[in-house]
Order: structure tokens, then sequence, then C-alpha cells
């Protein structure tokens, strides 16, 4: 009987190679995974960017303590957190409130910055936080608001707001006078007069009364109220407004109003 022929195995150079391709369907759905991945990554990152620069715009922005004119209130190298809705819609800066401003045309002569693209971007700039604040921004207590007579007798007398002497032991430097220079002023409406707690070694509305201005602080140019310190972790504190001025409401000006 004759064998039937069986077929020839097929030679193992005709044989698909599967495996071969099923290692780069895998290398691809990888690679395509892994795109997606740094995708989504970016997009995290940018709506996180983006969600900060909303903050440091409109909501919160941290800034640094310069110098020690607000001792021992706050110290130099101190990380505020300055809450800019204290004053949004219509509110205003409140005697004793601690305030951050820009001190540009009032507690320094106004530089020149042509306008421009640049000019306008640096402005965006440090609205949200991404360039820094520079020289200009100040932090102090504000003394008087639009409306108020503040005055002091000199060295051995207390601030006076509206007739009504402020004991401001609580808060001043220790040692430190009220103000070691007599002044009698009326605040404006719409400014504010503002000094520092360390009175002796603070430049504030004081120094600048012989100049345009008179040494008061456009409310337009106040960034927000010093809400806490953050850093470092042993000066935690949130900085709330002291009693102090609680016995000047309801003499005059317009935080009486409010």
């Amino acid at each position: 009987m004759d064998t039937p022929a069986l077929p020839d195995a097929p030679d193992q150079q005709d044989q698909p190679d599967v495996a071969h391709d099923a290692d780069v369907a895998d290398d691809l759905a990888e690679g395509a995974d892994g795109r997606s991945r740094s995708r989504d990554l970016l997009l995290l990152a940018g709506i996180c960017l983006f969600s900060l620069l909303l903050v440091n715009a409109f909501v919160a922005r941290p800034f640094s303590v310069p110098s020690g004119s607000m001792e021992n209130t706050l110290r130099p190298g101190d990380r505020l957190i300055v809450n800019k809705l204290s004053y949004a819609f219509g509110g205003h800066p409140h005697r004793g409130d601690v305030v951050v401003f820009d001190g540009t045309g009032s507690f320094l002569h106004k530089p020149f910055e042509p306008d421009g693209f640049w000019s306008s971007l640096r402005s965006f700039g440090r609205d949200v936080g991404l360039v820094p604040a520079g020289d200009s921004v100040y932090v102090k207590r504000v003394v008087g608001i639009g409306g108020d007579r503040v005055t002091s007798a000199g060295p051995g007398r207390p601030i006076t707001v509206n007739g009504v002497p402020v004991d401001e032991s609580g808060y001043l430097y220790p040692g430190d006078e009220a103000s070691n220079v007599a002044f009698d002023v009326v605040v404006p409406p719409g400014k504010l007069w503002v000094m520092g707690d360390h009175r002796s070694a603070s430049r504030d509305s004081r120094d600048h009364l012989g100049e345009p201005g008179g040494g008061f602080v456009p409310e337009s140019k106040v960034i927000g109220r010093a809400a806490w310190v953050v850093f470092p972790i042993g000066h935690w504190a949130g900085l709330d407004r002291p009693a102090a001025f609680a016995v000047t409401e309801g003499t005059g000006g317009h935080g009486d109003q409010r």
C-alpha cells in the first residue's frame, strides 16, 4: 500500500513572525499611553498654573517683609499672605489694619516708565505675582482713614484720632514713642495715613508731610490686607485688627459708615 505523501512542513523562514508583530503592537500601545500621560500631566500643570495666577491676581498673594519697620508685629524675612479680597466689592481699609500698598506716587516719586507692550507685561506680571513687587511696595499700619484728624504732640504723648487718644502699647515696638515728631493732619477722602509699628525705624506718612501728596496713601494703591504670617513656622500668626482703635469708632471718617 502506498503511503500518502504528507505535506512538507513549512520552512522556518516562511512562518509568520507573530511574536515580533505582537512586540511592535505592544511598543506602539505603550508609546501612545506615554504620550497620553504626558498630555494629561501638561494639562494638569497648566490648570494648576492658571489657578495659581488667578489666586495671586484676585484672591491672595505672598509677600516678603523687607525691613524691621513693623517689628515686632512683623520681622524682616517674614512671609505674608495678603488678602486681596478684604477691600473688594466696595470695602475700605479700617483703622488698625496692616496693609500692603504700592508707594509709587506717595512714598516714592513716580518713575518714568514708557507706555507700551513691555511696560504692560511687567505690570501684569507684578499683579499676578510672576514678577517681584520690587522696592515700591510697603507694609504699614493704617492709623487714619479719609476724614480723620490724626495728631501727635511729640514724644511722651499718644497719637490721637479725631481727638481720642489711642493706646498703641499692644503693638508698638518696646521702648518706642508713639511719635518722635509732632504733626496735625486731616486725611483727605480716599486716602490713608499709615505708620510702622517700629516707629523709630519706620519711614512712613510722617516722613512725607512736605512732599506732594502730604504722606497720604491713596486707597487705590492698596494691594490688600496682610492677613497671615506663614513663614517661618515659629512665627505663624493671624494679623487681626487690634482693639486699640475701637475707641475711635463713631468719631468720624468714612470707616464708621461701614
